[in-house]
């Protein structure tokens, strides 16, 4: 049933939030309203958080080269990301469009479906201790501090540990497809220094038009060197994996009939 909700969250849901934000803010510095007037709208919205839409959801809401993506399976992903899309718009005082997320998060399913068929394709496998160090690591990103009370939450939603461990193979072969096809992701110094420069420029911009007194002092490049190692590793890797997808989508034969 959930097959595609743990793909969507890992591989999908930082894509649909970045796009739905860039949506919000520009919208948001259009607006030319007071303080006052945000702050009211604010607080009107915060008392009107809205429901999620799911009415009139096909039957059928995706097919992917035969494989079915069934509205049982949309709505559990839909209702898993539209609480937080919507507190998130409502903070940036916008209305979420129910529609559009409805195109992307089915977009983004058709794209984790893809890449499922593909590492099967491949015949990619997921030892237990691959499998057992994705468990960790999704626990730890969840901040939760082991694998066993990672499971014991995902059953409190009503997923089984053996559901759970099939999801996770499916992320481990995915994982490997991805890396098959990305090659090397290490960052060089050259572009770890860009985007240190990129930060630093950020944080400067950030103390001109804070409040006047004393500025934040910016880390050096040494200081947050595995920090931005780690943002060029997963730009990278976000790079590949949509190149991947475009790739496998054009020879694919995929109907969405929302």
């Amino acid at each position: 049933m959930k097959k595609l909700l743990m793909l969507m969250i890992t591989l999908g849901l930082a894509v649909i939030m970045a796009a739905c934000n860039g949506d919000s803010e520009d919208n948001n510095n259009e607006e030319g309203s007071g303080e006052g007037d945000q702050s009211e709208q604010a607080a009107q919205q915060q008392q009107e958080m809205p429901e999620p839409d799911l009415e009139n959801i096909p039957d059928v809401v995706a097919e992917v080269n035969g494989e079915e993506i069934s509205a049982e399976e949309f709505k559990t992903t839909y209702e898993g990301q539209f609480q937080q899309m919507a507190m998130q718009y409502q903070m940036s005082g916008q209305e979420l469009n129910q529609d559009e997320l409805k195109q992307q998060i089915a977009e983004g399913m058709v794209s984790s479906e893809l890449l499922i068929q593909e590492a099967g394709n491949r015949n990619l496998e997921a030892s237990n201790e691959e499998v057992d160090e994705k468990l960790n690591e999704l626990a730890q990103q969840s901040g939760i501090e082991s694998k066993d009370e990672f499971i014991s939450a995902l059953e409190e939603q009503g997923m089984d540990e053996e559901e759970v461990t099939s999801q996770v193979q499916t992320q481990v072969k995915v994982d490997k497809l991805v890396a098959e096809e990305s090659g090397d992701t290490e960052p060089t110094e050259e572009e770890l220094q860009e985007a240190y420069d990129q930060f630093k420029s950020q944080q400067e911009q950030m103390n001109q038009g804070g409040e006047d007194g004393e500025q934040a002092e910016v880390p050096s490049f040494d200081e947050v060197k595995p920090d931005l190692k780690a943002q060029v590793e997963q730009q990278k890797t976000a790079e590949a994996t949509q190149t991947i997808i475009d790739q496998l989508r054009e020879d694919a034969d995929v109907t969405i009939n929302l």
